[in-house]
């Protein structure tokens, strides 16, 4: 059953806001909580082809030599992300979390999140990993396929973690972004914080009309509800909406499907994502 927040656990400077936001999540959502740290598999050395190079037998002790450095480093990045899961863990108890679990993969990240996907309610991760870090304006190389293999809200992480107070949710009208809106609604993660509905496009009848059933669906739900329509470009008209109305999360569609909307939807969730400075939460 999909009724776990699943926080990625890294050594990356996002780790510690990782935890903050999946711990207030699980909090407010009253939903168990996962802490995962995914181990790449080794590259042997032992592997290299030395032939040629040495004689036989000083090749097979090298060999030999080699094949242990690498269960050494092995050994060594377990017990490196097993720490890394003991202070995790410790630190979402500091915030009166009970009964969380810790666990260790191994494999490529997306696939090893694939296989969780089922007992999965919301993935929380970094903006960006430990090897890209330091990469400001751009993106983890991992999050994109994230966003595309899994079926489930993602909550991206910013270095540091304030409780919202302001939310922007970017609402085109889509399957995706309804469906989103209902989920908001039916959700106690938002609870009692004000959400500012921003359509990008034409003040037309059918741009009016779709905002207005967004609106009414959450201001039904007894949520403080903004709703307004701005004319430009989204990736422009959204960033400068966020500054001006002091947005501490956005939540928005991901990627679509047919080939037009990739383009059109996916060029500007990837703009939003790499260039924002809040975090933001990622519907499928």
């Amino acid at each position: 059953m999909h009724n776990k927040v699943i926080a990625c656990i890294d050594d990356s400077h996002y780790a510690e806001s990782v935890c903050d936001y999946a711990a207030w999540s699980a909090q407010r959502m009253e939903a168990p909580l996962s802490l995962v740290h995914v181990l790449d598999e080794p590259t042997k050395s032992s592997q290299q082809n030395l032939s040629g190079s040495i004689g036989f037998g000083a090749q097979e002790a090298l060999l030999e030599e080699l094949a242990s450095l690498d269960e050494q480093r092995a050994k060594v990045a377990m017990e490196h992300g097993r720490l890394m899961l003991k202070a995790a863990r410790e630190r979402v108890e500091q915030k009166g979390l009970t009964g969380v679990e810790t666990r260790q993969r191994h494999g490529e990240l997306v696939n090893a999140l694939a296989e969780l996907e089922a007992e999965t309610r919301m993935l929380v991760v970094g903006k960006r990993g430990a090897d890209t870090a330091s990469a400001h304006g751009h993106i983890g190389s991992h999050l994109e396929q994230i966003i595309r293999t899994l079926h489930r809200p993602i909550l991206i992480a910013q270095q540091s973690f304030e409780p919202p107070k302001a939310i922007m949710f970017a609402f085109d009208g889509s399957a995706t972004t309804r469906t989103g809106v209902d989920m908001v609604a039916a959700s106690p993660l938002f609870k009692g914080i004000p959400i500012h509905l921003v359509t990008v496009g034409a003040d037309v009848d059918s741009n009016r009309e779709q905002l207005d059933w967004a609106k009414n669906k959450l201001t039904d739900a007894g949520f403080e509800t903004q709703a307004t329509i701005i004319a430009g470009d989204p990736e422009t008209v959204l960033e400068e909406y966020q500054h001006t109305h002091n947005i501490d999360l956005l939540i928005m569609g991901a990627y679509g499907h047919s080939r037009i909307r990739q383009l059109i939807v996916g060029s500007t969730t990837t703009h939003m994502i790499s260039k924002t400075r809040i975090s933001l939460m990622v519907l499928r």
